[in-house]
């Protein structure tokens, strides 16, 4: 669905990432980690076109990313970014609409139909009440679950998800990661790329992990085999212990005293 091939990404004469090998698949969730600066945002920016390559290759559904317009973009990529500033103070359903765009042309009237795949974008982010609300008046991280029902009314194979949960209390950080799991494991073919600050989200999706470091891949693979002590010290700059619960996760943690591996919660 998406293939990279030695992508080198940046601005201008500024080199941010390079020598960047990239396969997504139907029914997979790609995780990108990786610390501030590492160049995970503008990775996501390069292949959804918005920048420019500045080495390398970007191929979208096997056509290269070059030879594709903007609604061709579109309508097989849906983009959550991190954060949106609204430019005018839109109603929450139209906001969503928008995702309908690449679908019925810029200057076509949304039909019915569209509306109610908006509606039910925003019932599955637990919106639903919100829809004749003032998007610019809802607080960051409801902004931020408008984002993703738009995204997931522009029902394109691929979600391109830039720290999704960043702003989101913990309950609403639960739902956005059980929508991902929804969308790829349906049978739809559906694929996810997200990227995200806490390794955790990793585990329990149990997702294919991309750690990224100084704008190349550092490693990739399943979580259990990336995500290790010592590999997160060394990506993070930190000391952090990967340790495994009762009942058999994973979880991550500063290593900001002795753990008490006595404790019943917890087995190394």
């Amino acid at each position: 669905m998406i293939s990279c091939r030695d992508l080198t990404t940046g601005y201008g004469k500024k080199t941010v990432g390079s020598s960047i090998d990239l396969d997504i698949h139907p029914g997979e969730i790609l995780c990108l980690l990786g610390p501030n600066g590492c160049g995970k945002t503008t990775l996501f920016k390069t292949v959804l076109g918005l920048i420019p390559a500045l080495g390398g290759s970007v191929r979208i559904g096997g056509r290269p990313l070059a030879a594709l317009t903007r609604g061709d973009i579109a309508r097989q990529l849906a983009y959550v970014p991190q954060q949106h500033a609204p430019p005018f103070p839109f109603e929450v359903i139209e906001v969503v609409m928008m995702g309908r765009t690449p679908l019925i042309g810029h200057f076509a009237q949304p039909s019915a139909m569209d509306r109610d795949i908006a509606l039910d974008a925003l019932a599955q982010v637990g919106l639903a009440d919100a829809a004749g609300n003032d998007y610019s008046r809802l607080s960051g991280g409801q902004r931020q679950l408008v984002l993703i029902a738009r995204a997931l009314a522009q029902v394109a194979p691929v979600l391109v998800m830039d720290e999704p949960t960043a702003s989101l209390d913990f309950g609403n950080q639960i739902r956005v990661l059980e929508k991902v799991t929804e969308l790829c494991r349906s049978g739809t073919g559906k694929a996810v790329i997200f990227s995200t600050h806490d390794p955790d989200q990793a585990f329990a999706l149990e997702a294919r992990v991309l750690l990224m470091r100084d704008g190349g891949i550092h490693a990739t693979g399943a979580p259990e085999d990336v995500l290790t002590d010592r590999t997160l010290s060394l990506v993070y700059g930190a000391d952090v212990v990967v340790e495994k619960t009762a009942s058999g996760r994973r979880v991550c943690l500063p290593a900001l005293r002795a753990i008490d591996t006595d404790s019943p919660l917890i087995t190394r």
